[in-house]
């Protein structure tokens, strides 16, 4: 029993017991994934404060599939911020040329797809699988 109990806590210490985060950038606009974007991954601390924990930019079909190590990814709040200034380039002055998104990780073993659909004059998000 005692062997048991151990197997199951060092599965919950393991990285399988973490939080996957992933995104995607999705243009309205164009219909195609919006490549190139810089998105910072972040952890509100206990004294409110955010700490920047990893940072991407999307690949060609605008997704970011792991922010990297998910044993950093406890259960908490996050944000990721997607920076758009310069999408789909330099010279499109964006209405909204960042976007936050904050959200929940309840689910240590969860998966968590926070994607942002964006438009010229607007963004949607919703939780993906």
């Amino acid at each position: 029993m005692k062997a048991l109990a151990l197997a199951a806590a060092l599965l919950l210490a393991s990285p399988l017991a973490a939080a996957e985060i992933s995104t995607h950038v999705l243009d309205l606009a164009s219909g195609v994934g919006g490549k190139d974007v810089p998105v910072t991954l972040a952890r509100r601390q206990a004294d409110g404060g955010w700490t920047e924990i990893a940072a991407a930019r999307t690949d060609a079909n605008g997704r970011i599939r792991s922010f990297g190590d998910a044993a950093r990814f406890a259960p908490g709040l996050y944000r990721l911020q997607f920076d758009l200034s310069a999408y789909p380039d330099d010279k499109t002055a964006r209405f909204f040329p960042e976007i936050t998104l904050t959200f929940r990780v309840d689910d240590a073993a969860g998966h968590y797809h926070v994607p942002v659909v964006v438009s010229p004059f607007g963004y949607s998000t919703y939780r993906g699988n």
